[in-house]
């Protein structure tokens, strides 16, 4: 697995009637597998989050849409970013994911996490527990999960979860990734030095060093490379050919989320736009190389939340940045 270049759809808040958003999200996917992505991803949310949009706004369910992408795409991967652990039995998601990578032609990537987001699983009815019960749940998850997507039928007797000798078939690899995502240096980062191909990091660009060096840690206590753990960032991008057009976008884009750039202090701006990268395709490029690639991580999964389905606009990104992270 590869993933240097990724592309998130976190938002599905179209105008449009529902019954048009699956045609605007194949167009998406399509669009970003011909600039040249690596992966496309989808949410795992019951309902928008308030850092995105309203609650109220769609937001489908990510495994069927996962599964309706693999026949319009082609060479793309296909995941979520990231799949809460939280909601489902785990031997059923390594069935889900693959079956996905069966119907994809093995495209699949597993990325999941330990949840965060208390209200959708209050409104749904699932437990949120503590940290501590949300990692022992996915510490748990993936000795599960793991063997049976290498092929192995897993037994366990755990104190969350229980199977005994869990078949999944049909597969048609053994070695389909598995990403995890978030940003803890001791849980997030411990598991994925046992248990991942590929770590997605959410965290502010000046953190990176210091996450990178808990990453090596993590590896070096389990006896693992460092090198052999494919990292990328989750950034929100702004661009537009004019740069100027781009910081409007990311005015109105904050705004909309009670965050006024103009008369924030240089604290809150800071803030509000630390996991953002905004500009002409040049500025974009010189700041992801500088702030994100030279520190060490691998690549970049982005969103374009502001002007995704804008002409031509996944085109230029894909155009701004294949090439810079292939370097």
């Amino acid at each position: 697995m590869t993933i240097r270049l990724g592309y998130q759809m976190p938002k599905f808040a179209y105008s449009a009637p529902a019954e048009n958003m699956f045609p605007t999200i194949v167009a998406q996917s399509r669009e970003a597998e011909s600039a040249g992505f690596d992966c496309v991803f989808l949410a795992d949310h019951f309902f928008q989050v308030p850092t995105l949009s309203e609650p109220s706004r769609s937001m489908p369910e990510v495994y069927t849409t996962l599964g309706a992408l693999a026949t319009p795409t082609k060479k793309i991967q296909l995941s979520a970013l990231v799949t809460c652990n939280n909601f489902r039995n785990p031997a059923l998601l390594a069935k889900a994911v693959s079956t996905l990578d069966v119907a994809s032609g093995a495209r699949a990537v597993l990325g999941i996490g330990a949840g965060w987001f208390e209200p959708e699983h209050t409104q749904y009815g699932y437990e949120f527990g503590t940290l501590t019960d949300r990692f022992e749940r996915l510490d748990e998850a993936l000795r599960i999960i793991t063997p049976m997507l290498r092929g192995d039928r897993p037994t366990l007797d755990g104190k969350w979860y229980h199977v005994e000798n869990a078949i999944n078939e049909p597969r048609i690899r053994d070695d389909l990734p598995i990403l995890l995502g978030g940003s803890g240096e001791k849980k997030t980062f411990a598991l994925a030095a046992r248990f991942a191909d590929h770590l997605n990091i959410t965290c502010g660009q000046s953190e990176l060093p210091r996450k990178l060096d808990a990453l090596d840690a993590r590896c070096a206590e389990v006896g693992r490379d460092r090198s052999t753990l494919e990292t990328s960032y989750l950034a929100f991008v702004f661009i537009d050919e004019n740069g100027d057009r781009a910081r409007k976008l990311q005015h109105e884009f904050l705004l909309d989320l009670g965050v006024d750039l103009s008369t924030a202090s240089e604290a809150e701006r800071a803030a509000a736009t630390d996991r953002m990268f905004c500009g002409a395709p040049d500025e974009i490029a010189e700041q992801i190389d500088t702030r994100v690639l030279e520190p060490g991580i691998d690549g970049i999964v982005l969103n374009l939340g502001a002007n995704a389905r804008q002409p031509e606009i996944v085109e230029l990104t894909g155009r701004t940045l294949r090439t810079l992270v292939e370097a």
